[in-house]
């Protein structure tokens, strides 16, 4: 598990982002594999599910997950909310209740944790180059200060996601940034004469944009193979029928 050193310092709050290791999954999902969608089977999953949720607290709800779908949807978890066996389809989950641990599953896109030090409101986002370009980001926060937060208390902590060195996009990739905003064109490189795409700067800048200034970003490439976290676009290279998902988590105490 690996911590944020801006989330660490704060005691009213418990995260952390897991990678592949030490978990109950065998074969290509060994071994701590948090996706239910995956292909992995199912009594693994809650296993590994389980052993996250204890690292965190082994007093708390269990694991809040959406359904996610590269979307800009989110869920705000309040007193009032309804839990219920059907998951909900969201990129993105807000919640002021303690003791109710929120997740996202990456594989290579951008995990977010936000965390109001004021307000003691905390979120989740799941940031993909679909996601983040919808604009999650934005909605997420705009709704954080619509319920009282302000940019000056929150804390943005990405997560370990695919760096730019490995993140090859093709041309028309580039283009459909470059014609939303001509600014975007700063998160591309070319290499080789090879397009690639800088992710992680990229959200970082989406915060920035936002006013949020207090951002650790986690320069870790879950494409290398050597940081142990599953990757989407590594299991296609290597030819695997599926892959795992990472699990980046945190909760009220």
């Amino acid at each position: 598990m690996i911590k944020s050193k801006k989330l660490l310092s704060k005691n009213k709050i418990s995260h952390g982002f897991f990678n592949r290791i030490g978990g109950k999954s065998t074969g290509v999902f060994k071994s701590l594999n948090c996706g239910p969608g995956s292909n992995d089977k199912m009594e693994n999953v809650q296993k590994n599910l389980r052993i996250v949720k204890n690292k965190i607290s082994k007093k708390s709800k269990d694991i809040f997950l959406t359904h996610q779908i590269h979307s800009s949807r989110f869920v705000f978890i309040d007193k009032n909310y309804k839990f219920k066996k059907k998951k909900i389809e969201a990129d993105a989950i807000i919640t002021d209740q303690k003791k109710l641990p929120i997740a996202v599953l990456t594989a290579d896109c951008a995990p977010i944790l936000l965390y109001d030090k004021k307000k003691n409101m905390i979120a989740t986002i799941h940031a993909g180059w679909k996601g983040a370009f919808k604009g999650i980001v934005d909605k997420v926060i705009k709704f954080m200060l619509k319920k009282g937060c302000e940019p000056k208390n929150i804390i943005a902590a990405i997560g370990p996601c695919i760096s730019v060195d490995s993140y090859n996009v093709r041309e028309n990739f580039k283009k459909k940034f470059i014609k939303k905003n001509r600014n975007n064109e700063i998160f591309f490189k070319k290499k080789h004469k090879k397009v690639y795409f800088n992710l992680p700067n990229f959200v970082k800048f989406q915060l920035k944009s936002n006013n949020i200034d207090n951002i650790d970003l986690l320069k870790i490439d879950t494409f290398n193979k050597k940081n142990n976290f599953f990757s989407a676009r590594r299991s296609l290279k290597l030819n695997h029928d599926d892959y795992g998902r990472n699990i980046s988590i945190i909760m009220i105490n």
